[in-house]
């Protein structure tokens, strides 16, 4: 019976599938509406990362075109996001206001792929934002996906196929510029002017913004915070969607280690957001998978993670951070890989075992940082903050009016 009715469900989104698309095919002969502009971030899931940067800036910017501005959100989201963002004008995804508004848009701002059976307006100008400097390969770089619904050649082709409909994309540093020339096959115009969403990292950074965050998102001002912000690993899944997570330490042992004023912020990939278990200390351990993690970023004094790009961005606030790799050699050598010598890399201690890891822990407890990594955080910090500042998202909404005004 179950066959039976993933069979008609399945028959059922390819009937909508192909209506839409019939709609899409009608609609985008129609001529682009000005300053008509859709931004989406994370497929829908949330209002944040960079098109929400550049959705602030060009709504303060131009607010006369602020009714003309939408994010597409998912179906499943939309009630939660409204009521969290009731200043934000939203469309569902895959509906027909949708539909029309993606067809006659301006502009398309978005943060990761689109179906490739989605056709764009020829007048419609897309411009990509990415959400991260890469550490792990990307695109028709990665030798061998492991990743559930596809394979490694139809991967590749979907990418590059997605990746040629960009006219824009942004490059937070040179390092990046080079990487997503090749592993997107992208041929169009880069914006080489950071990442927009970290403009609010040199704008914000100061002690009263921080005190303020702090007493919001943990009801404790003067907490210390360390943030545990692992990256999702490909493979480790028990279907399509569903990934496992087990935290690599002791929380006992942690807490141990750290002084009463210590609370843990855990930042999981939304798709392991539901496997972590606190049992016993949830009022020191926060789970906090929905938040900017701008603001996680702001409030942490310590960022702990692994893989993740959150390094590069976390590196714009010139803190420690501390690497804890426990599966490194199966991560660089079997799933992913790596485009820099992670092991030298790094801007801060990496440690692969757990007696290493509570070592370093106690020893920022008792110093506030970590001895001996001066110079190769500096390193990073030179090749992979250059181009960040607190005017990126002003510089992107100019290349948008300067497109406007060359039509």
């Amino acid at each position: 019976m179950s066959k039976i009715k993933s069979k008609i469900i399945k028959m059922i989104k390819l009937l909508i599938r192909f209506c839409l698309i019939i709609l899409n095919d009608i609609f985008i002969i129609f001529p682009v509406k000005k300053n008509l502009v859709v931004f989406e971030s994370f497929k829908g899931k949330d209002i944040n990362d960079n098109p929400a940067a550049i959705y602030n800036e060009w709504t303060k910017k131009y607010p006369e075109n602020k009714d003309l501005a939408y994010f597409a959100v998912k179906v499943s989201e939309f009630k939660k996001l409204k009521e969290k963002y009731p200043d934000v004008q939203m469309v569902r995804r895959f509906l027909p206001k949708w539909v029309w508004l993606m067809a006659r848009a301006n502009f398309w701002i978005f943060n990761s792929r689109t179906p490739n059976w989605w056709k764009k307006n020829k007048g419609t100008t897309y411009m990509q934002t990415w959400h991260g400097t890469p550490l792990k390969k990307l695109g028709i770089d990665i030798v061998n996906v492991k990743m559930p619904g596809t394979d490694t050649d139809h991967y590749k082709k979907r990418f590059v196929n997605e990746a040629h409909r960009w006219d824009y994309l942004i490059a937070p540093n040179q390092y990046s510029h080079q990487i997503f020339a090749r592993a997107f096959d992208f041929n169009n115009t880069f914006l080489d002017i950071g990442y927009p969403r970290n403009d609010v990292l040199y704008n914000n950074d100061n002690s009263e913004n921080i005190e303020k965050l702090k007493d919001r998102l943990i009801g404790n001002k003067n907490a210390n915070v360390v943030t545990y912000a692992p990256t999702w690993r490909d493979d480790d899944y028990k279907t399509r969607g569903i990934y496992n997570f087990e935290l690599p330490f002791s929380l006992k042992e942690f807490f141990n280690n750290v002084d009463e004023n210590t609370i843990l912020i855990i930042r999981p990939h939304y798709l392991v957001k539901d496997a972590i278990n606190i049992s016993g200390y949830e009022k020191r351990v926060k789970i906090m998978a929905e938040e900017d993690i701008s603001n996680l970023y702001l409030i942490s004094d310590l960022l702990i993670t692994d893989y993740s790009s959150v390094m590069f961005d976390y590196a714009n606030l010139r803190r420690p951070m501390l690497f804890f790799a426990y599966d490194l050699d199966h991560y660089e050598e079997e799933l992913r890989g790596f485009y820099f010598d992670y092991k030298r890399d790094v801007p801060g201690p990496l440690v692969q075992d757990v007696n290493s890891f509570y070592n370093k822990i106690h020893e920022f407890n008792e110093i506030g940082n970590f001895k001996g990594y001066d110079k190769q955080f500096n390193y990073f910090y030179d090749k992979f903050c250059s181009w960040e500042s607190s005017n990126s998202s002003k510089n992107f909404v100019k290349v948008m009016r300067g497109i406007n005004n060359e039509r």
